[in-house]
This record gives C-alpha cells, sequence and structure tokens, in this order.
C-alpha cells in the first residue's frame, strides 16, 4: 500500500471468493544466481499480496512465491522488501508485521510482529535495525537475528516515517501523510537529535555518492485542510543538513520514488513518465527517459550492479501488473506480468 490510494470502485469489481494460497508447499532453489524480487502489493483489505522473482539472466519469472513455498498467503499489501544475510524481509503493511524467508528456498524464517502498519526496514547491524511505520509515533527496534522488537524511537507528532538513508551515525528519515519533516536520528542513543523542513509530504529519499540526499515531496492534496502546492525535489547536505536547492514541479505534477543507479550519480523518478538527472544538474529534466503510453507508472527501482532501470506499470490496479526493464541508455529489454499491483523491488 503506496499511499492508500485504491478505489473502492475497483475493489468492488474484484472477485471476493478468489483463493491466494496453494494447497501443498512447493520446492525452490535460487542458491545461484542474480535476479531481482518484486513486492506486489495486492489490494488493500484482500489479503492477496505477492512476490514475483525475475532472473534477468535467463528472462524467466516466478510469480506467486512465496505462497507456493509456503502454502500460505504472504498478507494484506506487500509494501517493501530488503536483503541481509541471506535473509529476505518483506514488510506486510496491512497485517502489521514483516516476513523473513530464505531468499534461496523462499521458506519462512520467522516473522516480526508487534507492529502497527510497518512501511520500510533499515539495518543498523547484523542484531540491530529500525522499522518505520504509517500510523504510530515511533520507530520500532528490532533484533532481525531473533526477530523480536528490542526497543523504540519517539517520533513524537509525526506518525509517518518512511524511507531512510543513513550518514555516519545518523539516519534520516522522511515523514509523509500530512507532514513536511524529515527526522534525524542519532542511531547511538535511538533519539531524535534534528530535523529539516521541507514541502509538504516528503514521499522518497535517497543519498548520492557526494553525501547529498535528495527528497521527493508530492504537495498534498487539493482540498485538503494540510494545503496544496507544487511538489519539489530538495538537494541536502548530509554533514551539514541544510537544503542546497530546490527543483520545482508544476502544481498538479505528481512526483515519487527517486532512485539512484549503481554508481549513485544519477537520479531517477516518476512523475507520470520516468525522469533522469545527473545528481550535478542544476534544473530539472526537460524531456523524459521513458515516456508514459497508456501506463500507470507505480514503482520504479534500478539494479546497482548494471544501472538497469525497472518500472512497474499498476494498469488498473485489479489485474496483474507489468515490469518493464530498460538498459542504462533507456533500450527497452524486457516486459514481465507479475502480480496485482507491483510496487518495489529488491535486487539481490
Amino acid at each position: 500500500m503506496k499511499k492508500l490510494f485504491f478505489s473502492w470502485l475497483v475493489l468492488s469489481l474484484l472477485n471476493s471468493c478468489m483463493s491466494y494460497g496453494p494447497s501443498q508447499e512447493e520446492d525452490f532453489d535460487y542458491s545461484e544466481g542474480e535476479g531481482v524480487f518484486i513486492t506486489n502489493e495486492g489490494n488493500f483489505m484482500y489479503s492477496n499480496a505477492t512476490l514475483s522473482y525475475y532472473n534477468k539472466y535467463n528472462n524467466t519469472v516466478e510469480n506467486r512465491l512465496f505462497s507456493r513455498a509456503n502454502a500460505y498467503a504472504l498478507g494484506d499489501v506487500a509494501q517493501s522488501m530488503v536483503i541481509h544475510k541471506g535473509v529476505g524481509y518483506i514488510v506486510v503493511n496491512n497485517s502489521s508485521l514483516v516476513v523473513a524467508i530464505n531468499v534461496n528456498t523462499m521458506k519462512v524464517a520467522g516473522q516480526i510482529t508487534g507492529l502497527v502498519s510497518p512501511r520500510y526496514m533499515h539495518f543498523l547491524s547484523d542484531t540491530k535495525a529500525y522499522i518505520t511505520d504509517l500510523y504510530a509515533g515511533r520507530i520500532t527496534i528490532v533484533n532481525p537475528q531473533t526477530f523480536q522488537v528490542t526497543g523504540y524511537v519517539d517520533t513524537g507528532i509525526h506518525t509517518s516515517t518512511e524511507q531512510m538513508v543513513q550518514y555516519g551515525n545518523y539516519v534520516f528519515i522522511n515523514c509523509w501523510s500530512y507532514d513536511n519533516t524529515i527526522l534525524v536520528i542519532d542511531t547511538r542513543t535511538d533519539q531524535v537529535v534534528d530535523s529539516i523542513k521541507t514541502g509538504i509530504q516528503p514521499t522518497s529519499l535517497v543519498i548520492d555518492k557526494n553525501d547529498k540526499i535528495w527528497a521527493l515531496t508530492d504537495g498534498g492534496y487539493e482540498g485538503r485542510i494540510y494545503g496544496h502546492e507544487a511538489p519539489s525535489l530538495y538537494r541536502i547536505e548530509a554533514a551539514t543538513r541544510e537544503i542546497a536547492q530546490t527543483f520545482t514541479f508544476n502544481l498538479g505534477d505528481w512526483p515519487s520514488e527517486v532512485k539512484l543507479n549503481g554508481t549513485r550519480d544519477t537520479l531517477y523518478f516518476i512523475n507520470r513518465s520516468i525522469w533522469r538527472m545527473a545528481v550535478t544538474d542544476s534544473r530539472l529534466p526537460v524531456r523524459p527517459f521513458v515516456e508514459e503510453q497508456n501506463t500507470l507508472f507505480y514503482g520504479l527501482g534500478v539494479d546497482p550492479g548494471n544501472s538497469e532501470v525497472y518500472v512497474a506499470d499498476a494498469i488498473d490496479y485489479s489485474q496483474p501488473g507489468i515490469v518493464y526493464r530498460y538498459s542504462p541508455q533507456g533500450t527497452p529489454l524486457d516486459s514481465i506480468r507479475v502480480g496485482i499491483t507491483p510496487g518495489s523491488f529488491c535486487f539481490r
């Protein structure tokens, strides 16, 4: 669930009697080769989230991997995934948990529970990680090896924490829903020690090779009490926490999903089409990297190994989506049919 914007009209057209889990477990072995996991959000309240895996060397895809390997459904809204030491941690937002799997066999290794509405997970060490939350005024601290909650970071009035990047001992976290803040947490004390004000609703952030943090805002929604403004892209000095430059979009634009290439010198983001710019550019790009053509671009990922670009098309949020793969030069390489509402990518 990226933003909880799925239309109830679309949901009412879905078949509520569908079954999303097989009757028996299947065996998988992905111990060799590289590829990319795609988390498919499914539909809010339908518990039809799925996991896909694309093998980029033989151009094959396996869908519904989690349910096929474990004989039960993944849950309600797969938000994000991260891999650490051979274990994949899938954040299942509306099921209020993180499911850990062996990335070779897809079998469940454990679960982290006691969460409200988890969004993203960031590793500080083998035994410590942060989990952000859409509705809780805190960030959950967990031990990924034991799958246990070990503490919390109090975020006060900021109840919508999202993505995380780290600079030295400090983690920067954007606060999205009805907020305009990036929090700075000292990982040694697990306390908020600073904050950076941005435009309305920062949606995502990355840190480039020059230690500049890039944050996108969506500008809010017309008619909402929190306000509505033109969205912006911010370049922030990680060392000083000062905004170095602001790139302003047009009112009515809806940028999202800022990403970096493998060398962390080129940005990509969605604004209906897919756009690309160097981290040294002084203005927003004028020509799209991939132009929108009867598509609903919803998710974006860039392979850190070879900088190939993966773009998820949600189509209509009710049928299986499509992932398009492009070379770093923008040449189409492949298209992949995956699950409902593909939203995020996790490279191995």
